[in-house]
């Protein structure tokens, strides 16, 4: 006699059961990447103290009148309504800093990619002269140089005697309206090593055979510049503009030392950052000056933002080419 069985038909296995594998996996994931969190808690731990919270009480401080010594009164926009419609000063130093940016920018890179081309054909003495044309990059910045900068170019200095020597009177450029912030300009252009250095590294990545190709082509040097040398160092080009123009908005030390704190003569050396600091530390203004701080950053970062998206245009990029 057959019999019926009574087992009942399998059923499918609950969703936990199917989660637990990736559960797994996801547990075993954590498990490997736990030890770089602990390396990376230094860092992240600075960038918190250091960096975000600074950043957070400085946006607060934009919106109240605070003077370092009495709690931070909220004012809401009127720091920002007052630097952009009441403060003559305040744009008369982003005059003085952009005239600065545009002067100094190029005159430097140009310079660095001159100095690097004329290195990269050098057989001899490479590694000295690469060393000695980095060296004020390192010193540059520091109150000494720029101490021994305003000697040079003030009223009697070496500079204002060697112009005197060949018939040009100018007098020292440090007490010149027209030509102080020029002073900070050169002090900026000789320290030209950092890019240099960079370009240098850029150039030699190009391979000979290009130029040799482009020489059977009957290309001359300038040819050759323009056509392969431009292009294909492009994002070094741009590596070092993003870096420098960023640099030159926040240029501080030179301004302060050349004009005496004071963007002395008649404000033509006050400096954006100058001005900042007068605000907060010498008007004790600090609300203000957290102000103008911000404000320097949103300029930046448009800046930035503008030379991202037109460097598709220009920017050359050798894995690019067969797409």
């Amino acid at each position: 006699m057959s019999t019926v069985s009574t087992r009942a038909p399998s059923r499918p296995a609950p969703e936990m059961d199917r989660r637990a594998p990736a559960r797994r996996r996801r547990r075993q994931v954590r498990e490997r990447q736990w030890p770089a969190y602990v390396f990376l808690s230094p860092w992240m731990l600075g960038a918190l103290v250091l960096t975000l919270v600074p950043m957070a009480v400085s946006l607060y401080l934009s919106f109240t009148d605070y003077n370092l010594f009495d709690p931070p009164r909220w004012v809401g926009l009127r720091n920002y309504t007052e630097m952009l419609t009441e403060d003559p000063r305040y744009w008369r130093s982003v005059g003085t800093t952009m005239l600065y940016v545009v002067v100094a920018v190029p005159l430097k890179l140009g310079l660095a990619l001159g100095v690097a081309m004329l290195l990269k054909n050098l057989n001899r003495g490479r590694a000295f002269y690469r060393s000695a044309f980095y060296a004020p990059s390192l010193l540059g910045a520091s109150m000494s140089i720029a101490l021994v900068w305003k000697a040079l170019f003030n009223d009697g200095g070496t500079v204002s005697g060697l112009l005197d020597s060949v018939g040009i009177d100018v007098g020292g450029w440090v007490g010149n309206p027209h030509l102080a912030v020029y002073v900070v300009v050169l002090l900026t252009v000789w320290q030209f090593g950092a890019p240099m250095v960079i370009f240098l590294a850029g150039l030699q990545q190009i391979s000979p055979d290009l130029y040799e190709a482009a020489s059977l082509d009957g290309a001359g040097r300038r040819r050759q510049f323009v056509s392969i040398t431009v292009p294909m160092l492009s994002p070094v080009i741009f590596f070092n503009l993003v870096l420098e123009i960023i640099n030159s908005f926040q240029v501080f030390t030179p301004a302060f030392v050349i004009s005496g704190g004071k963007g002395a003569p008649a404000d033509s050396t006050m400096f954006y950052t100058l001005y900042l600091y007068e605000r907060g530390f010498t008007a004790s203004h600090m609300g203000y000056a957290a102000a103008m701080a911000w404000m320097l950053l949103i300029a930046i970062a448009a800046i930035t933002l503008i030379l991202f998206r037109t460097s598709r245009s220009w920017v050359f990029y050798a894995d690019e080419e067969g797409r």
